[in-house]
């Protein structure tokens, strides 16, 4: 099958949908490794989330803009970036991660007991310090059970007035009044939900749970630089056609958050901003539909078996740190994978002397 350089960023997008919302299926039954929550962390992606589409919607108008050997340098750099920090992430939790172990055999030793070294132990520095501790492996519940449904509503509003603006803005002519006006009202929209968030955060009434600290204050220039993430994050996935979510997992780790509920959060997120992406890039005519369901599908059936098989090793062998390598393993051969092709296009554009400039977004016709 022959592919368009054009087509990178938004079956990538769609795969990444795919994947992103098997996951979520599976990860609605679980709940947090330590504490009596759910494993997705609703008040952290509430927070960022929003700001998150809104950069979603710049991407996307830039990834049209862009020359497609600009958006292969940011994917190549970003991906390289991202995946060594994940990395030297990893590397830190697995040391801390092999103490624990060591401490926790020299007290089996103590106490004359044994048999239990390959049982699961939080990340120390996760939230390991409160009373809500249970048994360490993620238990599946009903997901009725496991949804903060007024967050999810909140997120679910968001998406739909994005979708609505969207197909709004589909039928006026592009860079008209309304056109830039329908594109306006994304703003209020974003930043009315997560100052939501973060004034509940910010006066106390909210919490981020999943660090195991209900009494994180939260200072408003953390706020400001989280939500701005967001959105920076949000610019770079529809860019680059990645959802967000390679930038806001390692965003979570540093935060403190456990990789397990990093690693659900942050694909909790994609699926709304990476299935925004898609719809914007299908209004667009950028996305090769049965080019695309193929990966999808592949992606979506891939992703269900490999959270399966990841969770099981993760309670075999007690590291929490394989998530964060396989997060990193994964970044590093898409920048490999997804670099190469292309790189092959511009080559390949260079030799037949086509232009390699911006586009013009007002001029724009798929």
């Amino acid at each position: 099958m022959a592919t368009r350089p054009v087509w990178l960023s938004p079956c990538l997008a769609g795969m990444i949908m795919g994947a992103a919302g098997s996951t979520v299926y599976y990860n609605l039954k679980l709940r947090h490794p330590t504490l009596d929550l759910p494993i997705i962390d609703y008040d952290l992606v509430l927070l960022i989330q929003p700001m998150l589409m809104l950069g979603i919607s710049i991407g996307v108008a830039f990834n049209v803009a862009f020359a497609d050997w600009m958006v292969t340098v940011l994917l190549i750099f970003l991906f390289i970036v991202t995946s060594t920090k994940a990395f030297l992430k990893g590397v830190e939790a697995w040391k801390k991660e092999t103490i624990m172990k060591k401490e926790a055999a020299k007290r089996l030793e103590i106490n004359g007991s044994g048999g239990a070294e390959g049982e699961y132990k939080p990340l120390p520095g996760g939230p390991n310090n409160g009373t809500d501790h249970k048994d360490s492996k993620e238990q599946e519940v009903s997901i009725l059970e496991n949804v903060y449904w007024k967050e999810l509503g909140l997120l679910v509003f968001v998406w739909v007035a994005f979708l609505a603006i969207q197909i709004t803005k589909n039928y006026t002519a592009t860079c008209s009044t309304t056109y830039w006006a329908l594109n306006l009202l994304q703003i209020p929209v974003s930043f009315g939900v997560s100052l939501y968030e973060a004034v509940g955060l910010y006066k106390g009434h909210r919490v981020i749970a999943s660090q195991g600290d209900d009494r994180t204050k939260w200072r408003v220039h953390q706020l400001v630089i989280y939500c701005f993430l967001g959105v920076v994050a949000g610019i770079v996935g529809g860019l680059l056609g990645l959802g967000g979510g390679f930038i806001m997992g390692p965003l979570f780790l540093e935060l403190g958050i456990p990789p397990q509920v990093s690693s659900a959060s942050a694909t909790f997120g994609m699926t709304f901003s990476s299935s925004m992406s898609v719809v914007e890039y299908y209004l667009l005519k950028r996305f090769p539909v049965p080019y695309a369901l193929y990966f999808v599908a592949v992606a979506t059936i891939a992703a269900f078996i490999g959270q399966h098989i990841v969770r099981k090793l993760v309670n075999l062998l007690g590291r929490a740190s394989l998530i964060i390598f396989i997060l990193a393993f994964t970044i590093f051969v898409s920048a490999i994978s997804l670099g190469g092709v292309g790189i092959s296009n511009m080559i390949g554009k260079i030799q037949q002397h086509e232009y390699m400039g911006f586009e013009n977004l007002c001029m724009y016709d798929a």
